[in-house]
């Protein structure tokens, strides 16, 4: 049996699989189980970008095995995320499909910036101390991530594609270390970063942070070397990369500290290291064991206790884009109360709730750029702004809901999303245009007293007080044509006056 305050982070990397598992209660995060894999998800990608076979296997087989540990968990006390690899793969849906059966629980592809963010959280949870002004370097198999923060305060966020994995097969062919490749593997990260160098110089930052697989594959093997007696020196990988471009071979890469399962992909995580000590000036960098799967941990108990990032995200958003304050709550309010009436029915979950009183929030945000289509543009920046706290696949439900909230119910627009998604995402459709609609008057006074709401399959019937009617032409006027929109996607839509009901 699981207690409530037992939670559970898994961390799907381009290189390995890691979960964590805690409990949260008075004195603080105690983590009371791990698993880390090496699965190597985007290993031997193909020319199509798409994950093959063998990794698929090899990732699935993983998943069945942390499914099973957390196979008592309820979906609130877990949080899968998917980084480089899930972003870039063309079949990553394919994948996710099978890996959400196995695991039993649903996946959140995040972006470079989210996860930068949340790997900041990990690192900020494992240090528990202020140094000041910090700079946390992440090298991933697919993507590497710098972040800089003050305290809880972020300054900047950068994630770029380059990972220990993907430079090792691009740049390292055949297992060739050689001098010459090296050093075309060292400048690929040197353009990679250059963009960044000036902004994360001018910061000033008085530490730096190395973490993940990489970094400490890095220490330890610097380490057991004799080079360092903690972290990385400047001097330390001078002499790392000396040894292995001496060695030109990865068969012949016998490092002390060095375990075989990170053997293959080592000196791709080596280069991109030296590139960041090179472009960034960097003299010395300490290892924490904090990283992304504490920061989704954090994250994650953060949702449970009212302490959500996607609710701070929507309120920026709402003050960033002048959305009004009121009738984004009237929308909201009645979205939480048709919800209520039909969430049985139609099957929905907390979690789509939660969606759809965020899209209430955020209905009108393209009414700063153009009235007119206001729809579409609201898409638009919600589909392609960085959302902290919100995966891909939730700004793109987003996106959809603002997308269809006015004018053409044109079902069409739930192209991108995955097909065992589409008939919940139809429902909260449903809502939240009601909602609109109901609500067209942006007064107070036009607050919907519902004497009913049902829904049955395809069929919506509202029932209200025909005083309430009577004095609200328009609204029903709009009721009726939205009657009409929303017979083009299937479904019937009956609007009814309590007046009729008692008549015999």
């Amino acid at each position: 049996m699981v207690c409530k305050n037992e939670y559970a982070a898994v961390d799907l990397g381009s290189n390995s699989f890691h979960m964590v598992i805690a409990t949260h209660g008075d004195h603080g995060v105690n983590v009371i189980d791990r698993v880390r894999e090496m699965v190597r998800l985007g290993a031997n990608m193909d020319h199509s970008n798409r994950i093959v076979p063998e990794a698929e296997q090899r990732a699935l087989n993983c998943l069945a095995g942390i499914g099973e540990r957390l196979k008592d968990f309820s979906e609130d006390q877990v949080l899968v995320v998917g980084t480089n690899t899930l972003r870039r793969a063309h079949n990553a849906q394919s994948f996710i499909n099978k890996a959400e059966q196995v695991l039993g629980f649903p996946i959140e592809v995040i972006s470079g910036i989210e996860e930068a963010r949340l790997i900041y959280s990990g690192v900020n949870y494992s240090l528990q101390e202020d140094r000041g002004r910090r700079m946390v370097i992440d090298i991933g198999g697919g993507s590497t991530e710098i972040i800089v923060g003050d305290g809880e305060r972020l300054l900047d966020l950068e994630s770029m594609v380059m990972g220990c994995v993907s430079f090792t097969q691009r740049y390292l062919t055949k297992g060739r270390i050689d001098k010459k490749r090296m050093k075309k593997a060292v400048l690929a990260a040197r353009i990679e970063l250059e963009p960044h160098v000036s902004k994360l110089r001018a910061l000033n930052v008085i530490d730096v942070i190395g973490t993940s697989g990489t970094a400490r594959a890095i220490e330890a093997v610097i380490i057991e070397s004799g080079w360092s007696k903690a972290g990385i020196s400047r001097n330390a990988i001078e002499k790392l990369y000396n040894a292995l471009v001496d060695t030109e071979m990865v068969e012949n890469l016998h490092l002390p500290g060095l375990s075989d399962e990170r053997q293959p992909v080592f000196a791709g995580g080596v280069a991109i290291m030296v590139a960041l000590f090179e472009a960034l000036d960097i003299k010395r960098m300490r290892i924490s064991g904090g990283a992304l799967r504490e920061g989704a941990l954090i994250e994650l108990i953060g949702r449970r206790h009212k302490l959500d990032t996607r609710a701070e995200t929507v309120h920026e958003l709402m003050s960033r884009y002048h959305i009004d304050d009121a009738q984004a709550e009237r929308v909201k309010h009645t979205a939480k109360t048709l919800f209520t009436f039909v969430s049985d029915s139609w099957g929905l979950t907390q979690r789509n709730k939660l969606t759809l009183l965020w899209a209430a929030q955020l209905h009108e945000i393209g009414l700063s750029i153009s009235h007119s289509q206001h729809h579409k543009h609201g898409a638009y920046i919600l589909k392609h702004l960085e959302l902290a706290g919100f995966s891909r696949q939730d700004q793109n439900v987003l996106a959809v809901l603002v997308r269809l909230h006015r004018r053409k119910f044109d079902l069409q627009n739930l192209s991108d999303i995955p097909r065992n998604q589409r008939q919940t995402l139809i429902c909260l459709t449903i809502l939240l245009r009601l909602s609109v609609v109901l609500n067209r008057g942006r007064t107070n006074d036009c607050c919907t007293p519902f004497t009913g709401f049902n829904v049955h399959n395809r069929e919506v019937s509202i029932l209200l007080p025909v005083t309430w009617l009577d004095r609200h032409p328009l609204t029903l006027a709009d009721l009726e044509n939205e009657s009409r929109e929303l017979e083009r996607g299937g479904y019937k839509l009956s609007i009814m006056s309590d007046r009729e009901l008692t008549q015999p």
